[in-house]
Order: C-alpha cells, then sequence, then structure tokens
C-alpha cells in the first residue's frame, strides 16, 4: 500500500474552485490561472492523494467520484482554517487583540449579555473572547489580579483604586418567595417578619467582598455562590431573598414565585461598572466592548423609589 502524500494548499484551492464553478475552465477563469495550470493541478493533487477526486468520462462537467465527494468536506475545512489564520494575522497587523478576557456579574441579564457578545462577534470577528460570570467583588478581583481585561462588575467594594470605572446601568432587585412560602401567604408583611425566616443570599469567594452583606434582613441565611442555584431553592420554597427583576419575571408571570411587599427589604437598584486597570487598558477589542456597555447601560431605568444596593 503507497502512502499518502501531502497535498499543497494551492492544489486544494485549485480543487475547491472546480467544484464551485463547474468546470476546469470556470476554475481558471476565477482564478486567472490557464486551464492546462488547473487540469494540471488537479491531476498532481489526485496523484499525491493516490485517488481520483473526479468522473470525467462522458461529461463536459467534472463529476466528483465517492473519494472526491469525501475529500471535499477535508479541504472546505482546511480553506476555511486557512482563511482564519489570514483574518486573524490581518486583526494583530491591523492592532487588534488575539483574545479579551471579559468578567461580567452574574446579575447581568442574559438578554443584554448575549446582545453584546453577538454584536462583538461581529464587530470583532479575529479576536477570541474569554468569558467568566462571577459574583460580588469576584468580577474586581479578576481585573485586580489581570486575568480579565475588563469587568462588568456590581457595587464596587474597598481595595479597588487601582480601577478605571464607568457606569453602565443597572437592574432592579425585589424580594421574591414561592407562593406557599409563609411570607407570602402573610396578608401584610410586618417589619422584621423576614428576620423570622431562612433569606437565600449571593456570595463570592473573593477576599474584596469577605464579610461584606448586601441587603441582608435576617440572622438565618443559606449563603449561595451560584444564583442559578439560589433560584431554584427560591422555587422550592426554602427560603426568601432578592433577586434581579429580569430573570424572575417569568416566575411573576406563571406563579412559581411571588413578589414580597417587605416594608424594611423592598429591593433595590443594583448598578453595574465598566472596570479595567488603570495601567493596563484595553485594546481596541476591549475598548469596544466598555463603550457598548455603558451605551447599553444608558437605556436602563431603575425602579421609582429603589435605593441603590
Amino acid at each position: 500500500m503507497s502512502a499518502v502524500g501531502t497535498p499543497t494548499f494551492d492544489q486544494l484551492r485549485i480543487f475547491l474552485a472546480v467544484v464551485e464553478t463547474g468546470s476546469f475552465a470556470a476554475a481558471g477563469r476565477r482564478l486567472n490561472r490557464a486551464v492546462s495550470v488547473v487540469s494540471y493541478g488537479v491531476a498532481n493533487l489526485e496523484a499525491q492523494l493516490g485517488v481520483l477526486l473526479f468522473d470525467r468520462a462522458g461529461t463536459r462537467r467534472p463529476q466528483l467520484t465517492e473519494a472526491g465527494r469525501a475529500v471535499l468536506a477535508e479541504a472546505r475545512t482546511v480553506a476555511s482554517g486557512m482563511d482564519g489564520l489570514k483574518a486573524k494575522v490581518q486583526g494583530l497587523l491591523e492592532g487588534w487583540e488575539a483574545e479579551v478576557t471579559l468578567a461580567v456579574d452574574v446579575m447581568l441579564p442574559a438578554a443584554r449579555l448575549g446582545a453584546l457578545l453577538r454584536a462583538f462577534a461581529v464587530h470583532c470577528p479575529t479576536v477570541t473572547l474569554r468569558l467568566h460570570v462571577e459574583a460580588l467583588g469576584a468580577v474586581a478581583a479578576l481585573v485586580l489580579d489581570r486575568r480579565a481585561a475588563i469587568g462588568l462588575s456590581g457595587p464596587l467594594p474597598g481595595g479597588t483604586d487601582g480601577l478605571e470605572t464607568r457606569a453602565a446601568g443597572s437592574v432592579p432587585l425585589v424580594p421574591v418567595s414561592a407562593p406557599d412560602h409563609p411570607l407570602a401567604r402573610m396578608e401584610r408583611i410586618t417589619p422584621g417578619a423576614g428576620r423570622d425566616h431562612v433569606q437565600l443570599v449571593l456570595t463570592d469567594r473573593s477576599p474584596l467582598t469577605d464579610g461584606r452583606d448586601f441587603a441582608v434582613l435576617s440572622p438565618r441565611t443559606w449563603r449561595l455562590a451560584d444564583l442559578g442555584a439560589k433560584h431554584q431553592l427560591l422555587r422550592e420554597g426554602i427560603g426568601w431573598g432578592n433577586m434581579p427583576l429580569p430573570l424572575i419575571e417569568p416566575d411573576l408571570v406563571a406563579g412559581t414565585l411571588v413578589r414580597l411587599a417587605m416594608p424594611d427589604d423592598p429591593g433595590g437598584t443594583y448598578r453595574f461598572h465598566a472596570i479595567s486597570r488603570r495601567d493596563r487598558p484595553p485594546g481596541p477589542g476591549g475598548t469596544w466592548l466598555v463603550e457598548q456597555m455603558v451605551a447599553l447601560g444608558l437605556e436602563d431605568r431603575p425602579l421609582p423609589g429603589a435605593a441603590d444596593l
């Protein structure tokens, strides 16, 4: 059995041009090559691979053989990879980063994050993105530790003097529970009633927010590092807690959660900040993301009377 040779990229490009245009002559016109050069390139490719790629008998148009159809998929993969390589290098030559690492607060509505990253993929197609979703001070910690170039953080903890910050909108947090929770069954929630029940509290492992509580009322708490787990435990009726309104609006409509009219814990406004290190400003891709985060935040409208958390 003879060994398979290594085709050149030019041979694969000629092969793809014949397939896509339907003839050797049309491929020659696309590539600005003589028909004889196209035919020679295909013949050399077939010799390298040891298989016939086109059935040329009895037809004016070259037809792919079974082997040709198998090779076609791989040739397209190689061509796509080469196009990606050229685009990446071109982006580097134009000053774009090879990669941007972004850290975002878990409270950021998923729809906004999706819109932001979809636009980033279109505007910065050669820049790879690495995304971290964290809670509370962990976002600022990632940026300060240089593990993320930029971040979209919630309320900034102490020890963040080295950060460049810009306001980037907000999200309302509201107290909720399952409909069968004792607080939900009260006709009127009295001041201090929340202290008698378990409050589910979002926490994180960052030293920047170690020991700091946000809107914690009850001395009985379950502390969770995952917002999704908190969401599910609220549905199960295990406790009550504050949640971002966009996330739980479907639950309020479906009745799986109810909003609590708590006089001493009405919720509040959770404000976002676009952040980066002052001594390490982001490149063009990161800067574009920061500008978009700030612009999207201008559309936010805090709930009337809601205080900042």
